[in-house]
């Protein structure tokens, strides 16, 4: 303690006070909020969504009761992405006073508004709604399991099929909507919380007794004095043109026992969470023990190794020895196209960077499926500023290559990749805005994103290039011949391309069950919040990349194949190959998409998501065969 001053204790001291005496704060929009009886609660309408188009469409894209002005919620960057259209609505909310049979409108189909309904119901469409941050579910009960209630979300637009006889099918609208609130009651204010939104739907043609009078008109077919009510949908409402439509909503209030820090549960129950964790265990056992015996036998042959070479006393030995310590007058000699490599290491290097930060502040709650939007905000965020490594990882490497031109390295790290995905983006982009979905992105946040990277992005590419290239260059364990050596026939299991091929197997295999439920969750509109599993899951990905890429680098340098630097960047970066192949299997075995614009929307983001999936992999692959082949060259003695 004698060298320590007393001033930096104090200041830990009350940094720990401060800590203990801290108070807990809540993230912007998912604070609690508390109602008393008769508050008026805020209905929002959300998009309109179908898993058979994957094309959003703004509530009001159809007919819908509109209420007199209809006013955006401001959304984050993330929510624009991913289509959302907040908006308010007409449905007026009391706290704990339930409506029955109450009249929203009444709506006259016309040619137009029928067909566009008839499209909506066609293609499956859900509508979507929020109420106090909660999104609007349907409950359904699992015929195969009792007391197993699962949630559909957002309620269905209508329904085709037979009524009363008739053989030809026709289009129902569900146009009365038995919405039930749960809220969780605190005793000593009598104040209550929001904890459950659901909604029965049902489709029913309407009558009412005299004149239309707007809000005021008795309804013959749910009229709550003569205690008739919407139980079932014996009479439908059908779709055509000329066609009086009535919308009507009950709302009911239920006590619930669910606390307001646990209302999402209900949400992120997954339908079939035992075959999920079964599954993940299962294959992260089996990548452990593939992992270890990988390990094992690496850990005893290289042993071996070193110590046969460096009892090699006699020159006739030395000239009689083979395997790996032939090559190392080549084996640190500076690829074909190093720049592509310096450039794909270094947006490896970013990529690594923002999954890892993001999978930490998701476990931490940061991330959850309550903060719309939050995820895909935070990724692109930590993409921008996580420039400052790619710039330093591709100006090491490249200094390490003797190169001279820094900054023409720094350009294409901070351009190359980015330029490929948002060109891909911006003609899918263009595919969506000709199907006016609201999926668009606009403009303004196209200029939002082509700021951030141009404005952010390539700025801190510099500084981590201007600072990794000042640094010393880092030395080769051994020296590099003038003249590169002849390299010998090699079998065909070593060949480049069966090699590289058999090595992304095994990364693929880590992480293809987590896959399926990640694009379940993207693709058939689910929430995933896994995290920690999912962290896990990384982990595994990064140790498995890295020992099948050592294993391979370490066969191809015994059979004196020393150009290794490209070969492991590919030979874990082919995962990214199995993974689109599992893509199109996901979308030909579990999708029902029929349109081609859709198809086109998946493979092209399916492509975004391996593309940037192989250059991960591919750099993990790459710095453990770089870490690999100095480590073993420095433990060698070299005449």
């Amino acid at each position: 303690m004698a060298g320590i001053s007393p001033t930096p204790i104090v200041r830990i001291a009350v940094f720990v006070l401060l800590l203990v005496h801290s108070h807990c704060f809540y993230l912007p929009g998912v604070a609690p909020q508390d109602f008393f009886k008769g508050d008026e609660l805020k209905v929002k309408v959300n998009k309109l969504s179908s898993i058979k188009t994957q094309l959003p469409y703004s509530y009001y894209s159809l007919p819908y009761c509109p209420p007199k002005h209809i006013v955006d919620s401001a959304e984050n960057l993330g929510e624009v992405l991913r289509g959302d259209r907040i908006e308010n609505s007409p449905y007026v909310f009391k706290m704990r006073e339930p409506e029955l049979c109450k009249i929203l409108c009444r709506l006259t189909l016309n040619e137009k508004t029928a067909k566009e309904f008839k499209e909506k119901i066609n293609d499956e469409y859900h509508a979507n709604m929020i109420l106090d941050n909660l999104p609007l579910v349907v409950p359904i009960q699992r015929p195969d399991q009792e007391n197993v209630v699962v949630y559909q979300h957002g309620f269905h637009v209508g329904l085709r099929g037979q009524y009363a006889g008739h053989k030809e099918e026709k289009h129902f609208i569900h146009n009365h909507l038995a919405f039930t609130v749960k809220y969780h009651k605190d005793l000593q204010t009598d104040s209550a919380r929001i904890v459950g939104f659901e909604v029965k739907p049902y489709s029913i043609k309407h009558d009412f007794e005299g004149e239309w009078k707007e809000e005021n008109t008795r309804l013959t077919t749910c009229d709550p004095h003569a205690k008739r009510l919407v139980t079932n949908s014996e009479s439908p409402q059908e779709v055509e043109d000329k066609k009086d439509i009535i919308f009507t909503y009950d709302i009911e209030f239920k006590e619930s026992d669910v606390k307001w820090a646990s209302r999402w549960d209900t949400y992120l129950l997954m339908a079939d969470d035992q075959i999920h964790w079964f599954s993940i265990v299962n294959s992260l056992m089996i990548v452990l023990f593939l992992s270890g015996m990988v390990a094992m036998i690496m850990l005893r042959t290289l042993y071996r190794d070193i110590s046969k070479y460096n009892q090699l006393e006699t020159q006739e030995e030395a000239q009689e020895e083979t395997g790996w310590k032939l090559v190392h007058g080549d084996v640190f000699r500076p690829p074909t196209n190093s720049d592509l490599l310096c450039v794909y290491v270094g947006t490896g290097v970013q990529f690594f960077g923002m999954i890892l930060v993001t999978m930490i502040f998701a476990m931490l709650g940061f991330l959850s499926p309550s903060n719309r939007g939050g995820l895909m905000s935070a990724m692109l965020l930590l993409w921008v500023f996580m420039g400052l490594f790619a710039g330093y990882a591709s100006a090491r490497l490249y200094k390490m290559f003797k190169g001279t031109e820094w900054k023409k390295i720094t350009i294409k790290t901070a351009i190359m990749f980015p330029a490929i995905v948002f060109t891909i983006f911006f003609v899918l982009n263009a595919l969506i805005w000709g199907e006016k979905s609201s999926g668009a992105v606009p403009f303004g946040t196209m200029f939002a994103l082509v700021a951030l990277w141009f404005g952010i992005s390539v700025p801190l590419v510099f500084v981590g290039s201007y600072i990794g290239y000042k640094k010393p260059a880092v030395e080769d364990p051994v020296k590099t011949n003038k003249i590169p050596r002849q390299i010998p026939e090699q079998a065909w299991y070593m060949n480049p391309a069966f090699s590289i091929l058999i090595g992304g197997i095994l990364p693929f295999g880590a992480v293809f069950i987590e896959l399926f439920f990640i694009l379940t969750s993207i693709w058939l509109h689910q929430f995933y919040y896994i995290f920690g599993f999912l962290f896990i899951v990384f982990i595994i990905l990064i140790i498995t990349c890295a020992e099948i890429t050592v294993v391979l680098c370490y066969f191809q340098l015994c059979s004196e194949d020393y150009l290794w630097w490209w070969r492991s960047y590919l030979t874990s970066g082919s995962s990214a190959l199995y993974l689109f192949l599992y893509a199109a299997f996901y979308f030909f075995t579990k999708l029902e998409i029929t349109k081609p614009v859709s198809g086109i929307l998946y493979f092209g983001y399916m492509l975004i998501g391996s593309y940037a999936f192989f250059v991960l992999t591919g750099t993990i692959g790459f710095y453990a065969c770089f870490w690999f082949t100095r480590l073993i060259y420095s433990s060698v003695k070299i005449d």
